[in-house]
């Protein structure tokens, strides 16, 4: 965890839950105008303006979202943070503030506290966020923490699930399944290191997909890149707990059907071969696999011009009637495959099967 193989640490209750936070949070400057007043008082003070107010929060609990024992702390508070960034992102809308909450173990030190929030203030200062309040209190089960994300934009701009068309276009950002694979590889050098602590991990020439799992990024440009293109999506949606899952949230949320096409299905080609050495359908991993954190939105047919070839996007399926259902065309064939959602689930501890 730290470079002094045996450091002096900070037991938490030297500083006291009030001391604690003024240590963790004195050096988040504000920077965004819409933040009239953040830590240190009863409430944080937001001034949207004319603008809308987005919300949006997420809990992450030790040993049921991550494993500290592949997961550095550093890189838990900075995916904290992204993956709220990315529900405000799917919104179409600009992140702006966030506040963070932790229950922690006397087993961690002040010293992994500030590891967890280097990570949160690498997140704030690459995404423009502010840190405007949180809270700490103890714990029996470890690490839990919990995000809360404000995002501010024009109510024109807001996009929602509910409102594609059938012959919409369906799109997706940058590529999928490569931080399921990722979790493949932490999960069985995990395991060797279990088995024998004297064994070396085995991670080099898979940093593309250990990145996509540890250290996700939130697609708050695609906003930027559309309205450069003159295209507003018809819907959108983050992708993650798998595209499978998505396209269903979709098509529940719009009343309408989908047919997803195996072969457009963007993948990497780290991706593609790790699956293949773990005896894994890549494709599964897209739409099962969850944690890409990519944007998935329709787009009208009469954009189809605009959006074609572009490197950022995949156009992967179109929308059809919703008494049509959702189907995956396989590849290489007309057969329909139905879609199910396998994603994650946090109260079934992996797949779900509904």
């Amino acid at each position: 965890m730290f470079e002094d193989k045996e450091p002096e640490l900070t037991p938490i209750s030297k500083l006291g839950e009030f001391g604690l936070i003024k240590h963790l949070t004195e050096h988040f400057p504000l920077s965004n105008e819409s933040s009239e007043l953040g830590v240190g008082d009863d409430a944080a003070v937001i001034n949207p303006g004319n603008k809308k107010v987005v919300l949006t929060t997420d809990v992450l609990a030790e040993g049921v979202h991550f494993n500290l024992g592949y997961v550095p702390l550093k890189h838990l508070g900075y995916k904290a943070v992204v993956v709220n960034l990315s529900d405000v992102a799917a919104m179409n809308a600009t992140p702006t503030q966030i506040l963070v909450s932790l229950a922690v173990s006397n087993r961690f030190p002040v010293e992994a506290l500030e590891e967890i929030y280097s990570g949160i203030q690498a997140a704030c200062t690459r995404y423009k966020v502010d840190l405007i309040g949180g809270d700490t209190t103890s714990s029996n089960a470890g690490l839990v923490m919990s995000i809360t994300a404000v995002g501010i934009e024009d109510e024109e701009n807001l996009v929602k699930r509910s409102t594609a068309k059938p012959n919409d276009l369906l799109v997706v950002s940058g590529d999928l399944g490569g931080a399921y694979m990722g979790l493949q590889i932490l999960e069985r050098e995990h395991a060797v290191f279990l088995a024998d602590p004297n064994m070396q991990p085995e991670m080099e020439g898979f940093d593309y997909i250990l990145e996509r799992q540890l250290k996700p990024e939130a697609r708050t440009d695609v906003k930027g890149i559309l309205e450069g293109l003159d295209i507003k999506p018809t819907s959108m949606i983050d992708i993650s707990d798998g595209l499978a899952s998505e396209i269903l949230h979709l098509s529940d949320q719009s009343k309408v059907g989908f047919r997803l096409y195996e072969e457009k299905i963007p993948m990497d080609n780290l991706t593609i071969t790790t699956a293949d050495e773990f005896n894994l359908n890549p494709v599964m991993a897209a739409l099962s696999g969850g944690e890409d954190y990519e944007l998935l939105f329709t787009i009208s047919p009469n954009d189809f011009e605009k959006m074609k070839n572009h490197p950022d996007f995949t156009i992967i399926g179109h929308a059809v009637d919703k008494e049509e259902g959702n189907f995956m065309v396989a590849r290489g064939s007309n057969q329909l495959v139905s879609l199910t959602a396998q994603g994650w689930d946090a109260f079934l501890g992996n797949n779900q099967n509904d």
